[in-house]
């Protein structure tokens, strides 16, 4: 048995800014990022690959946590395009209407409801978080997770990620505490970069273990003397970004796994969206009826 955990937000970011081409509804709302998100899950549905039974997908509604609250300058709905951002809700009614659970995070993010499934099921069932976020990588600890990203069809595994990022999946909040992550508005500390960050982590993989006196590195760093001054400096900034990069992995899921098995499109339901969407095309598509 597999899990499928989908971040819905990244899905419809991607429709909007895609090549596809525009569309609206028969009202005239702007949709593409919507009907975009849905052809993806039609074709996820009908994979013969990833052969999906138990399906979630996780959507930030607003984009807006308590991480804003920790740091203001964390990513939020400001400078969202607005056609985008009326879609929000469009999304998950979609969603619903293919008969796939929908976790609509406002307190958490999406990416913590991904990581809470992840947590609570992988020790059951093997999870595939269908999602490149870096910030993921770090569920990659726990048993039968993966990550897929499907725009570069690839599979990430741990051994995957200890190969391309340099560190293992615990340090992956700890590297993004150095680093940065510009996608979630975490700026990270002057100087440090990929191969600085992992090459330091994977010898103390923890920012709180990295000694404070550059003489003790014994590893091969460039300006390790500046990059000590600079973490030494700032420390407990990079602890508050490695907190922000930490997921929580313990969102209130209100479904058992059996809740998320994919039994079909309620045909009704889903046909009557499709003609609000002005996408009739799309009727026929799913590969399995309520």
């Amino acid at each position: 048995m597999t899990l499928h955990v989908v971040d819905g937000t990244f899905e419809i970011f991607r429709a909007h800014f895609s090549k596809r081409p525009e569309h609206a509804r028969p009202d005239g709302k702007p949709f593409k990022a919507t009907g975009g998100l849905v052809s993806s899950l039609l074709a996820l549905l009908s994979d013969s690959k990833e052969k999906v039974t138990h399906l979630a997908v996780a959507f930030d509604n607003p984009i807006r946590s308590f991480r804003n609250d920790l740091f203001p300058d964390y990513k939020s709905d400001v400078g969202i395009d607005p056609d985008l951002r009326a879609q929000f809700d469009d999304a998950e009614e979609a969603t619903r209407a293919l008969g796939i659970a929908v976790w609509s995070m406002d307190r958490w993010e999406a990416d913590d409801a991904l990581a809470s499934a992840a947590w609570r099921w992988g020790r059951e069932v093997d999870v595939r978080i269908l999602s490149p976020d870096k910030d993921l990588g770090q569920c990659l600890a726990w048993p039968g997770v993966v990550q897929v990203d499907r725009i570069r069809e690839r599979v990430i595994d741990a051994a995957t990620l200890r190969a391309t990022r340099g560190v293992e999946p615990s340090s992956i909040p700890d590297l993004l505490g150095l680093i940065g992550d510009d996608a979630d508005g975490i700026p990270g500390l002057p100087g440090w970069g990929d191969k600085s960050a992992s090459t330091v982590l994977a010898r103390w993989g923890r920012i709180d273990a990295i000694p404070t006196i550059p003489s003790a590195w014994d590893v091969k760093v460039r300006g390790a003397e500046k990059l000590c001054a600079t973490l030494n400096a700032q420390r407990q900034d990079a602890l508050l970004y490695r907190e922000l990069a930490t997921l929580v992995h313990d969102v209130p899921l209100p479904e058992s796994l059996d809740d998320l098995r994919w039994r079909g499109a309620p045909r009704a339901r889903f046909h009557a969206w499709c003609d609000t969407a002005g996408l009739g095309r799309l009727k026929e598509r799913p590969s399995a009826w309520l």
